[in-house]
């Protein structure tokens, strides 16, 4: 009988709980699909081991019987999902190499290397922010900050969408729109390019800007439009939130200097 091929591992999944010393902006799953990456990952692997045998009644259940929690009646995680040889799952115990190469707070980790790939990404006018927010600081809003260009900076096509940066991809942005008026707003809609009014329409859509009082949520024909035919053709799961919430004011305002 001829032992069919190994498949190369192709994308490795981590899996990480929230801990007091957890990096703020470390997200709770995320995967590595960079080759080099995970030849290291798969180099610092931990050796599997048989499990021992318990006695009677004890243990593991017996060989060929599959345990089924009935506790809760949910659906499967698709993240989860091992069927697929091409993929592995980090264990949660993990032995010192591995455990060091996926902390969140080592500066030569794999996480840190997927924040500065991102912050590399960034607008060069952004860049200082998104640093000291990969650092896992709190960095006060810039004072002068172009919206259309974080509207652009979070609708931006990424390579790896689902490393350890894809959490800092929609918080850091989020960080600079939020408190923002909404005439600023919406002459950042009209500025921005297709992937900002993507990111566009999924913040007139939160809660961030729905739940403001009615009078912060007139936006000027010109700005609810392009909002309205994007949703339309992009993200029409968000076109009932925005027809019912973005109220019109019948004329744009000349933007101040």
């Amino acid at each position: 009988m001829t032992t069919p091929p190994s498949v190369p591992v192709e994308r490795i999944r981590v899996r990480d709980g929230k801990s007091a010393d957890g990096h703020p902006y470390h997200p709770a799953r995320y995967e590595i699909t960079d080759p080099a990456e995970v030849a290291e990952v798969l180099a610092a692997w931990p050796a599997e081991r048989e499990p021992e045998p318990g006695p009677a009644g004890h243990g593991d259940p017996p060989s060929g019987v599959e345990f089924v929690c009935m506790c809760w009646d949910h659906d499967r995680d698709p993240f989860d999902a091992t069927d697929d040889p091409a993929i592995r799952h980090v264990p949660p115990a993990r032995p010192g190499p591995l455990a060091r190469l996926l902390d969140p707070w080592a500066p030569d980790g794999i996480p840190a290397r997927h924040r500065a790939r991102w912050v590399a990404a960034a607008p060069a006018a952004l860049r200082g922010f998104a640093e000291a927010i990969a650092r896992g600081e709190d960095p006060p809003r810039p004072a002068r900050i172009a919206l259309a260009a974080a509207f652009s900076w979070q609708g931006a096509v990424r390579e790896d969408p689902t490393d350890a940066a894809s959490l800092l991809a929609e918080l850091a942005p989020a960080r600079l729109l939020e408190g923002a008026s909404t005439e600023d707003l919406a002459w950042a809609v009209r500025e921005t390019d297709r992937g900002g009014l993507d990111a566009a329409v999924r913040f007139f859509a939160s809660e961030e800007f729905t739940t403001r009082h009615p009078k912060r949520r007139r936006v000027p024909d010109t700005a609810r439009d392009l909002l309205l035919r994007h949703a339309r053709s992009h993200r029409p799961r968000d076109l009932p939130v925005l027809e019912r919430r973005l109220l019109r004011v019948p004329e744009d305002r000349v933007r101040r200097s």
